[in-house]
This record gives C-alpha cells, structure tokens and sequence, in this order.
C-alpha cells in the first residue's frame, strides 16, 4: 500500500466515529406539549428557534471550559466562592447540550466532555454520583454529593441514549440506570419518599426529614421509571406531589409558593426557620424554589399530570394578579403570602424563566406568556451570572417547543 492510500485509510478510520452517531432528535424538535398548552404567538416559530440558537451560542462561548490538556470539560460557576464548577451546573450543561444537538454540530463531543469531567469527580460515596463541587486549585469537594445535580446528569445521560445511542465508546443507557440506582438508594428518604439534601444524609442525620423544594422534578422521575421500571419512582412523585399541596394550602394558600427548604416532614412539613442551610430567607420562595414553577409545570407539558397543572394554576393566577400583567412589577424573591422581599430592586432571571415555563400550561396566559417572553430575552447575557443565565437557556428552549422526555 502505497504512503498516500496509508493516509488515507488512517483519516477514514478516524473520521469515521465522528459521524456514526447522527442526532436522532436533532433540535429543533418542535414538540407537541399536552393538549391545551401553549407556546408564545407573537412571533414566528423560526423566530423562537433563533432566540435559543443565539443565546445557546453565546452561553456555550462563556461557560463551557476545557480542562488543559484533557478531553474533559465543564461549565464555570464563574469562579464564585473560588469554586470552578458544581455538579448542579454539569448537569444543566449536560441537559442543554444534548438537547442542541443538531443545531451544534459539535454537541457530542462537548456532552462526551461533560460526561468525562463528571466521572472524573465522584463522590465518595458513590462512583456514579458527582462530588457537589470541584475548585479552582484542582480540588474537589467529595465528601458528598448534590441531588439536584445527580438528577440532571442522569436525565441527561437518558437523553443522550435517545439522542445519540449507546452503542459507542460511552454506554449512556447503562451508566444512567447506575446513577438512577445509586440516586434512589442514596438520595431518596424511604420512609417518606421524600428527597435527600445530598447522598451524605443517613437515617439517623438530623435533617434526614428536610428538603429542598427543587429537588422535586416529576418528569425526570417519570423518565427514572421508564428507564428502570423501578416502581419507587412512582411513590416519590406521589408523596411529593401530595406533599407540595399540603404546602400550599397551609402556608401559601393565596400564592401557591413554596419555601426553598422543608423541614419536619415525617411530622407536620413546614417551611425552613431561616438560617436553616444558607441564608434568613430560607423559609421564603427563594433562589431555590425559584425554580418549582419550571420543574413542575414541565410534567403538564410533557405527560399532562393534572396535579402539575393544580400546582402552577395557583402560581399563575396570584402572579398575575400581584404584577397587575406587568413584566416590570416580577420581583426577585417573595415571602409565602406574595410579598416581594425587601430591598431587592432588580432582576433575576432564575425567577422570571420559571414563571414563563408555568405560564405554558393554560391558554387563558396567552398575553401573559407573550410578555414575560419578549421581557426574558430582551436581557443580554453579559449582564447576568451563570445561575440566572443557565436556567433563562433551559426554560427558553422549554417555551419554544423544543423540550421532549427520553421515553418514546
């Protein structure tokens, strides 16, 4: 054989894998929510299309990084707390770049990235859980890991199945039902099915009956039992739904919110007292549970679980009535009772994203839908932190029809 047909047999081999695994679902998806769900209708599907492919690219340009000298990746929390990334963030990377493939032609290689960077940081309980934080001296948090990011990595490890297959060098199907696995046995509470701050918590813990309200993701769960047939699932998402409205008739009735932490669940549930974990407002609709309307709504969307569309009609009507339908009165943190917290005079896009994604699930939101949409995107990226930045891309690519579940 000839030096030049050599090199060309070496570049085809080569080449090869790059294109075996086309995107099956390749955004955009243009899924058909539940009947009766909505979409904005002010502008032109194409036009909604853009808005995710122009704010995705300019996302992945600030807070996807590259580890030196590895074919690992990961998405920055910007250096906060001298920490480089959390596994909360990984999982939202993970979700979004499956989910653009097709649009990003590189989108396999960067979630392969993801993926490695992912198991290169266990917790140590667990080789298939994330350890919650890594810094940027090299190190890494692994005492424990964070369940919120357990659950989107693993959702996403689902989505890459279906988007890509697992036939290739990485079994996305098998390493997600470990996780899904390691998460039930770690980071749900078996006696009341209620979930686990973190894999860490033990029944004997002190805080082995709290949570936080945005670890509840009954569509993820729906997808966990698909994958697994792991019955379980299906008590977590009935014990929380049923808890989550016990919340709201006792401490929220006119509002329907939610406190970022419950407390005493075995008992009586309640809101956290403040300086439970992280600040005085922890018993107030917060950074955390900002997040509820979006988590919750989108199983109305994607499965039509009327007790999601109970949830966020509550939400949606006093969210409404307390903006007066005006964008510009959404506030950056409530009390239980719908009162803005003091003092905080600007915007928050981890609040108003969620909001919109609730708004979806009825036709009578149409106008207001419009507006939040028109008022989300109008904000620049340079101007917001990964946080609010991360979920705004998420929540954009649920309001534009381009979210769909890993089990058909």
């Amino acid at each position: 054989m000839s030096r030049k047909w050599l090199i060309l047999s070496i570049i085809i081999c080569y080449s090869i894998p790059l294109f075996a695994q086309p995107p099956q679902k390749p955004f955009p998806q243009h899924v058909k929510y539940f009947a009766g769900t909505i979409k904005p209708n002010h502008v032109s599907q194409t036009q909604l299309d853009n808005a995710v492919e122009t704010f995705y690219t300019q996302w992945k340009k600030r807070f996807i990084k590259n580890m030196p000298g590895k074919p690992e990746s990961y998405v920055w929390f910007e250096g906060v707390g001298k920490k480089q990334c959390v596994s909360e963030g990984q999982g939202y990377g993970m979700i979004i770049t499956a989910l653009m493939a097709g649009y990003d032609a590189s989108a396999k290689v960067t979630y392969d990235n993801l993926f490695r960077y992912y198991k290169s940081h266990p917790d140590k309980r667990s080789k298939y859980l994330m350890a919650w934080a890594q810094y940027t001296n090299g190190k890494s948090s692994d005492a424990t890991s964070a369940t919120d990011g357990d659950m989107d990595i693993a959702y996403s490890l689902l989505l890459a199945d279906k988007q890509w297959g697992s036939k290739g060098p990485i079994n996305y199907l098998q390493v997600g039902r470990d996780m899904i696995g390691d998460i039930m046995k770690l980071d749900i509470n078996h006696k009341t099915w209620s979930i686990l701050l973190c894999d860490g918590i033990e029944a004997e813990s002190k805080d082995y009956f709290d949570m936080r309200s945005s670890d509840f993701m009954p569509a993820h769960f729906k997808a966990f039992y698909s994958a697994t047939h792991d019955l379980r699932w299906n008590k977590v998402t009935d014990a929380n739904y049923k808890l989550f409205n016990s919340l709201q008739d006792s401490y929220s009735p006119d509002a329907g919110l939610v406190p970022d932490f419950i407390v005493n669940i075995n008992k009586k549930a309640k809101p956290a007292p403040p300086h439970f974990l992280e600040s005085k407002y922890d018993g107030y609709y917060n950074y955390n549970a900002c997040r509820v309307p979006w988590r919750i709504a989108t199983d109305y969307l994607l499965t039509g679980d009327k007790r999601s569309k109970t949830m966020v009609d509550r939400i949606n009507r006093w969210l409404r009535e307390t903006t007066n339908n005006n964008t510009y009165n959404l506030a950056a943190g409530y009390t239980l009772a719908g009162a803005d917290i003091k003092g905080r005079n600007f915007e928050a896009l981890s609040f108003i994203a969620p909001f919109a994604v609730s708004a979806i699930v009825d036709q009578k939101n149409q106008v207001w839908l419009n507006k939040v949409w028109d008022y989300l995107t109008a904000f620049k990226l340079k101007n917001f932190d990964y946080y609010d930045n991360t979920i705004k891309l998420l929540d954009m690519i649920i309001i534009s029809g381009n979210y769909w579940e890993p089990v058909k």
